[in-house]
């Protein structure tokens, strides 16, 4: 969710002359487009209107306030609002600027958003050669270009109850954040038919993504409401997601750096009433597309429940489920997330599982998590582990989090190393506009039955990051 909250920033960007800058509004049609997305970004740090009327919804109250936080609502994958809660984005500085001409005015029209961000990072380690398993900073001492993000959507109204509505998604991701969203057969010959000798992952250093693609069908009468997601969705559990501005911190736990990252198929999503929704899918197995011969018929099932009070949430998954053996990514999953609110501004969210590959023929060691087969690992190689996120607004731009974690890959398929993981984080996110966040972010971790840092030369690292993201 974004607010104008904010009396600080004007246009990030010289992009028209300041005395046409200062004239123009966004909706100005006189005006240039440059000249309009300079008048946005000032518009964005304006303060709201505090007697704005908020839009209606059918759902409990949002639980938080975003920003600071990354969103307002409890945890809930496979749609991208909870059913019942409407549209909480304002619209964004791209499409303001585009609403003059007439391709702008027909996405209007028909609700249909285009929007992104840009999101570069700097990172300080007391490792040389590799960051892994932290992520998805992995090349330490450096800048990196992460993301950048162009998304055109149009999301169903769940609010109204009276017709059919439907949605669709489209996410095209640059950067060297594709290392980890790349799906088997989906553009992935640039990652997978590319091994980089010294690298701390294989693959060219920078690639596209189209990560995300799919379509959505509303029907409200199924239960309190239905969303039919079909195509290539994110998998539905974790506190931590792909895009950097869905998170608390810069860096991933361990957990969430090596468990699956997106699903391609049909998802559910039905809410029995204000406190249970109920998801159940069928997809072609974790980051395999379904055309791909690495593809398995895989389950998914999930049920999120909601205090009456709002304070609690829990929601365990099946996130993958089929009787294969090991074959790319095809893990079982099972994994449960429980959050509890203090306040609105204190909160706390915590995720454990457990995950394991059958009869898996070997993994290479070094910490790479790409490498080919070179020890045998016959049978069941399994992990788990829990994370846990102590959320703090300091006021409404700016938001503290901390985050602890312990993590066992029993047999190394994992992270390449048979080994247990502590690692404990440190962040802020400073919002210095409603299109611009900051975020300083100290991480130390350890490894305690093998020397699983650095490719295998430390059990520990200290990393101190910051990344910026502009949104757009």
């Amino acid at each position: 969710m974004r607010t104008s909250r904010y009396a600080c920033l004007a246009a990030l960007l010289a992009l028209a002359p300041a005395s046409k800058a200062l004239a123009a509004s966004s909706d100005d049609c006189s005006q240039g487009f440059a000249t309009r997305l300079a008048a946005a970004y000032r518009e964005d740090a304006q303060p709201a209107d505090p007697n704005a009327e908020a839009p209606a919804r059918r759902a409990m109250p949002s639980p938080f306030l975003s920003p600071p936080f990354p969103s307002a609502e409890w945890q809930l994958g496979g749609v991208a609002y909870p059913i019942g809660v409407p549209n909480l984005n304002s619209q964004y500085p791209l499409e303001k600027a585009l609403a003059c001409n007439a391709v702008g005015k027909w996405m209007k029209d028909n609700r249909i958003e285009v929007y992104g961000w840009i999101n570069p990072s700097v990172n300080a380690s007391s490792s040389a050669h590799s960051n892994y398993p932290l992520s998805y900073a992995t090349r330490p001492n450096r800048v990196e270009f992460n993301q950048a993000l162009l998304r055109i959507e149009r999301l169903p109204d769940t609010v109204q109850t009276d017709h059919v509505d439907w949605g669709f998604h489209l996410d095209n991701l640059y950067g060297y954040d594709y290392h980890y969203t790349t799906m088997k057969g989906v553009l992935s010959n640039q990652l997978l038919n590319n091994p980089r000798a010294g690298e701390a992952l294989n693959g060219k250093t920078y690639g596209y993504d189209p990560m995300l693609f799919y379509g959505d069908i509303y029907i409200p009468w199924v239960a309190e409401g239905m969303v039919v997601r079909i195509g290539r969705y994110l998998s539905l559990p974790d506190i931590e997601a792909q895009f950097s501005p869905n998170n608390y911190l810069v860096t991933h736990s361990v957990l969430y750096t090596v468990d699956p990252y997106t699903q391609m198929g049909v998802m559910t999503t039905t809410r029995l009433n204000q406190q249970w929704t109920l998801q159940i899918g069928v997809n072609g197995g974790n980051d395999t597309a379904v055309w791909n011969h690495s593809s398995r018929p895989t389950l998914q099932a999930c049920v999120r429940w909601v205090s009456a009070d709002n304070n609690d949430m829990l929601y365990p998954c099946v996130n993958s489920f089929n009787s294969a053996d090991y074959n790319y990514n095809n893990v079982q999953m099972y994994v449960a997330t429980w959050g509890h609110r203090f306040s609105e501004k204190v909160h706390i969210l915590t995720e454990g599982y457990y995950m394991y590959g059958r009869n898996i023929a070997g993994f290479g060691p070094g910490g790479e998590p790409d490498v080919v087969a070179s020890s045998p690992l016959p049978g069941k190689a399994a992990e788990y582990g829990v994370v846990n996120y102590i959320n703090v607004e300091i006021n409404p731009t700016n938001m503290f989090s901390f985050r602890n974690e312990w993590y066992n890959d029993q047999k190394g398929q994992r992270t390449g190393f048979a080994t247990r993981y502590t690692s404990h984080t440190l962040g802020m996110t400073h919002w210095v506009s409603p299109d611009l966040e900051i975020r300083p972010e100290v991480r130390y971790e350890r490894s305690y039955d093998a020397s699983a840092y650095d490719k295998g030369h430390k059990d520990y690292q200290l990393t101190a990051l910051v990344d910026a993201i502009w949104h757009y």
